[in-house]
């Protein structure tokens, strides 16, 4: 099995990425990061690596978007409550995320969704019972 996973995106800009996921609070690894690509924290095993065009083009044939108009992959981040689905929400629209659907609450599962600076989706979401406050 593997030990980590790195998700490799392209974005447009490092510098404004990287100050839109310092506003989430979200970590980086600068041993991995440099004028070219930077590395985020996501959680313990699981890092994603910002690149610029010319970096990212480095390992595929294939072209990368990272626009309005597609988009790759919607990356779901599970996280231990629904305040916490709901601040980091808040934290992305603050830096300049936009909402990509409106907010979807099924008892059990709570879901909310934006859209970074580059067009790429994330996904907050909290999933438990929903009596598991008051355990």
């Amino acid at each position: 099995m593997p030990k980590a996973i790195y998700l490799n995106m392209m974005v447009n800009d490092l510098t404004k990425a990287e100050a839109f996921f310092r506003a989430l609070g979200i970590g980086f690894d600068d041993d991995f990061s440099d004028e070219q690509a930077i590395a985020i924290v996501i959680s313990k095993n699981f890092y994603a690596m910002l690149h610029t065009k010319d970096s990212i083009a480095r390992f595929s044939k294939k072209a990368f978007v990272a626009n309005k108009q597609h988009s790759e992959v919607l990356i779901s981040l599970q996280v231990d409550s629904r305040e916490e689905v709901d601040e980091l929400m808040q934290k992305a629209l603050e830096a300049g995320a936009t909402e990509h659907r409106v907010t979807e609450d099924h008892g059990f599962m709570y879901i909310r969704c934006f859209e970074d600076l580059d067009g790429h989706l994330w996904e907050p979401f909290w999933m438990g019972e929903e009596d598991e406050e008051d355990v």
